[in-house]
């Protein structure tokens, strides 16, 4: 297989969008995986939710319109997800943009590709920030101290009380991996799994009541999934400091090879990596 990119937590930087653009024209990937917090953040989004979606149709979908004029056979397959930071009123042009054969809306969904297999999932554990529409209680109701429970937050859709409240993560991923096989799936989160290098937060020094605040703020569900499934290729983003704070931003549970997307600078941060051999991925700052 090709080359594959993958990039997250872009914030709606229109400078690590033109990079990215260029590297895919100058590169022709196989396939580009975007991992979630796309978009101008959520107190801009909170402010005026136009500003989001004038955000899709004219930096991201005009963007990958250009490529796939220019490239057309060659123009990539894009996988993208939302994140905790963008909306999820978004999902419906996304789907729009998605029906124009632009890219794969892949949350919560299945996709075929080659001899793999795709997945998507935008949820992450709960933050302490207020804008909830992908954050859902983990592996049960517990919430790290200083972090805001689901139901107690802001939604941009209706979500009923019984979802907030009972629904999980680990639930969620039950449901969509199934009995399958995972050792051909490339599965694209946005939340990293706990306790990894891709996790690891700047939250040192700092206390809640006196208590310590965990250092990991990924997703135990995903890292059981992980450890139990043994999928492929896993792809990350949420956690900016990580790569900085670990000198690491690809670790491996087993035979599964994860890497991370996120990066806290001005750069983009693109991984490049074949499907066939993840062990020869690199990462480049643009």
């Amino acid at each position: 297989m090709k080359n594959c990119f993958f990039c997250s937590d872009l914030h709606g930087s229109e400078r690590k969008y033109s990079e990215l653009f260029r590297a895919i024209g100058e590169e022709a990937p196989r396939a580009v995986f975007i991992g979630g917090d796309l978009l101008p953040g959520a107190v801009a989004m909170l402010a005026s939710t136009t500003s989001q979606l004038d955000f899709i149709r004219e930096v991201l979908a005009a963007g990958l319109l250009r490529l796939k004029d220019a490239m057309d056979d060659s123009y990539p397959e894009v996988f993208i997800i939302l994140g905790n930071d963008d909306g999820r009123f978004e999902e419906t042009v996304m789907l729009e943009w998605e029906s124009k054969g632009l890219w794969h809306y892949a949350h919560n969904r299945v996709f075929k590709m080659d001899s793999f297999q795709v997945y998507g999932y935008s949820f992450v554990p709960p933050t302490p920030f207020r804008l909830k529409d992908w954050e859902k209680y983990d592996v049960s109701r517990f919430v790290d101290p200083g972090c805001v429970h689901p139901e107690d937050g802001i939604h941009t859709v209706p979500v009923s009380d019984n979802e907030l409240r009972y629904s999980t993560i680990r639930d969620d991923l039950t449901e969509l991996t199934a009995r399958s096989d995972l050792s051909r799936a490339i599965m694209l989160f946005h939340s990293p799994p706990y306790e990894t290098c891709l996790d690891r937060a700047a939250l040192d020094g700092v206390k809640v009541d006196h208590a310590p605040v965990d250092l990991h703020v990924g997703s135990i569900a995903i890292a059981r999934l992980i450890r139990t499934r043994q999928p492929h290729i896993t792809l990350h983003g949420h956690v900016h400091e990580s790569a900085e704070l670990t000198g690491r931003w690809m670790d491996r549970i087993g035979r599964t090879f994860m890497f991370g997307g996120a990066h806290r600078g001005p750069e983009l941060a693109l991984v490049k990596f074949h499907a066939d051999d993840p062990g020869s991925a690199v990462r480049v700052l643009l």
